[in-house]
């Protein structure tokens, strides 16, 4: 007998007949003796209609009241999957995030969890009930609803997975597992059986929506086994057809380059003739992070004249803020101009074997090179390349690295 939480997203519950077949699939593991917590989001929609209307309110929202809106969706799914459950003679409760309770920080629409105490919810489970949980969603500070973020539920469920001390937490989504890259773009491309920690954190990072990043690194944290499934997919019994996202030690053969992940939603800013002195970087880079911008891939070029030119990533839907905060900090800062291109793509490489074989950075620079491909950017980490391109090579780099590191199926 195992522990297991059991994760739907969205598309898994868009509608009553898919809460139904969920449900069907929930009992299946409750009949082979297995304890049970389920973990749901907002059916397929729900959310981004909820948003639209705070937005439409009101653009500059109250935050507390925005999550008060957007964790109904996941309310409701959990309560309509707990009655499916129960018309199947399953012993089933809808929980919402301050009933576990789920704590978090104050940060309203990307909290942050703090804590949770799963005595309660493992003292059910070994009753033989089955807890539904709302994702996305826990109780702050100040004693109201606080929301994760977009993709939250995939940290709730990692989450509620630590608290009770699961044996695994599967994942169902719309896809059948991790592949060494989107399948869309290379028929070819490999469905992963295991792949560790890190390599899954740094696909994540880096454009794979497979998983939620925060959900990756609560499970790395904690030492939780996490599986992603697809809903679409018959699973009558046997070994589980996913892919396991795991500690490190427990893959045998590590593959050099485990996948090639891509990120259209990039955007690149230069900051033309910057003073070439000490703190610089602090006063640039310091506004924006107070402005809750994130940046990635930074650059600096030397220059004889006592001036520099500064290129670093962002996310594209930054762009007008990021502008706007470098544009109020012209005069502290006494650059010449900024320049921004939203029409680039990150590249980006991902496997835990680049620890110790060399040449794999090479072969990448090869490799687009061989396409005619200009590389703009180049940032590493100890597992991963990652390059910036023209965004209408993405699809003709992806496909070529992908060949040229040897993952193309068989």
């Amino acid at each position: 007998m195992s522990r297991i939480v059991m994760k739907f997203g969205g598309t898994s519950v868009a509608d009553l007949d898919r809460i139904r077949n969920v449900a069907l699939r929930v009992k299946r593991e409750v009949d082979a003796g297995h304890e049970v917590a389920v973990v749901v989001s907002a059916m397929a929609g729900t959310t981004n209609q909820l948003v639209a209307w705070c937005q439409q309110l009101s653009p500059l929202h109250d935050a507390r009241e925005y999550d008060a809106v957007v964790a109904t969706g996941e309310q409701v799914t959990a309560g309509l999957m707990a009655i499916a459950l129960q018309s199947l003679g399953v012993s089933a409760r809808s929980w919402q995030g301050w009933q576990m309770p789920m704590i978090t920080d104050d940060a309203h629409g990307k909290a942050r969890i703090e804590s949770m105490d799963g005595a309660l919810m493992i003292s059910r489970m070994q009753a033989g009930e089955v807890p539904v949980v709302t994702g996305f969603q826990g109780v702050g500070p100040d004693n109201r609803i606080a929301t994760l973020g977009r993709g939250g539920s995939d940290t709730s469920a990692v989450a509620v997975a630590a608290a009770v001390k699961a044996d695994r937490c599967d994942i169902y989504t719309d896809v059948d597992g991790v592949y060494t890259t989107d399948p869309r773009i290379v028929p070819q491309a490999r469905k992963l059986p295991r792949i560790a920690y890190e390599e899954m954190l740094e696909l994540a990072s880096v454009g794979a929506k497979v998983l939620q990043t925060r959900s990756v690194e609560l499970a790395m944290k904690e030492r939780v086994r996490v599986q992603v499934l697809s809903s679409f997919a018959d699973a009558d019994g046997g070994d589980l057809p996913g892919s396991l996202v795991v500690d490190e030690d427990e893959i045998v053969e590590k593959e050099i380059v485990a996948g090639i992940a891509y990120s259209r939603d990039e955007a690149k800013m230069t900051i033309r003739r910057v003073p070439d002195r000490p703190g610089i970087a602090a006063n640039i880079f310091g506004p924006l992070s107070e402005a809750g911008i994130n940046v990635d891939m930074i650059v600096q070029n030397i220059s004889a004249d006592g001036s520099t030119d500064m290129t670093f990533t962002l996310s594209r839907t930054d762009l007008p803020r990021a502008q706007a905060v470098l544009d109020a900090g012209k005069a502290m800062i006494g650059f010449a101009e900024v320049q921004t291109d939203a029409n680039v793509a990150k590249i980006s490489v991902v496997g835990v074997g680049m620890r110790s074989h060399a040449g794999v950075a090479a072969t990448m620079f090869k490799t687009l090179a061989a396409k005619a491909i200009n590389i703009q950017v180049i940032s590493t980490s100890e597992i991963k390349v990652s390059v910036l391109i023209g965004a209408e090579y993405t699809e003709l780099a992806v496909r070529a690295l992908h060949t040229a590191y040897g993952l193309d199926a068989v």
